[in-house]
């Protein structure tokens, strides 16, 4: 990086692998990172020589070898770094060797399918693309579903003062149903559901895009160079604000 004109402070963390850039947003409002000692305003650049620290803890300017993992995440965990104030986080859980974080979200009380990576790029490829891709959920609800309810998922709800996206909706049982989203407003599937009269009771998370869920609940697994590659091909237009400029947090559970 030029000493003229350095790197934003959360570019910095990101690119170290320390977190995600939002996470890093997030540290650098809690005045949790310092730059040779002193607390940074939000756009703060980072010069080659500057010592950069969270929580007291100096950030290595060694690379990492990248981390790119599949993790079945059960019930109960939740997808959260920091590990002072939740007990049951995917960090911990995982309790993998080196620094990773999750890509985007899934509910506490639901299960599946949700990558974990020490590369902030790769975070803000998924997370910002406009490409619409896909993903793919397994859902129970409280009573029995109909045509009409399947006609109502599919077409669209009114939920946070917009309409969803038109979907793939399957009926696949008498209370279950398969459905794939391109869109991750907060908690969108049960917020769905919800103006419908139903409450899930079960959601999982088969698919993200071209990756599919294989392993057993707990475990993970690296994703493969296939797998990448069709994921940084999928990603490849990716856009700075997308994210940002509507409203979209990947929770969609």
């Amino acid at each position: 990086m030029s000493e003229n004109k350095g790197i934003r402070i959360n570019k910095y963390l990101s690119e170290q692998g320390f977190c995600s850039r939002r996470a890093a947003d997030r540290l650098i409002e809690q005045q949790r990172v310092t730059i040779n000692g002193t607390v940074p305003e939000m756009g703060t650049k980072v010069q080659p020589n500057d010592n950069v620290a969270v929580d007291g803890e100096p950030i290595s300017k060694k690379k990492e070898k990248p981390v790119y993992i599949a993790f079945h995440k059960p019930t109960g965990i939740v997808c959260t770094t920091d590990t002072r104030v939740e007990p049951d986080n995917i960090i911990e859980y995982i309790n993998y060797p080196t620094r990773i974080f999750p890509i985007g979200r899934l509910d506490k009380m639901s299960e599946g399918l949700i990558f974990l990576t020490n590369d902030g790029d790769i975070v803000n490829k998924i997370l910002r693309s406009r490409n619409n891709h896909g993903k793919e959920y397994i859902v129970t609800v409280d009573h029995s579903i109909d045509d009409r309810f399947i006609r109502r998922m599919a077409s669209g709800i009114p939920i946070l003062d917009t309409v969803t996206k038109k979907c793939e909706v399957e009926q696949i049982g008498r209370k279950t149903f398969r459905i794939v989203l391109t869109q991750g407003l907060n908690r969108q599937i049960r917020r769905m559901c919800e103006y419908l009269d139903y409450r899930v009771t079960k959601l999982k998370r088969i698919r993200i895009m071209n990756v599919e869920l294989d392993i057993p609940k707990g475990t993970y697994r690296d994703l493969t160079k296939e797998e990448l590659d069709e994921i940084y091909r999928l990603t490849a237009e990716s856009t700075k604000t997308y994210h940002e400029e509507n409203n979209i947090t990947d929770e969609v559970d």
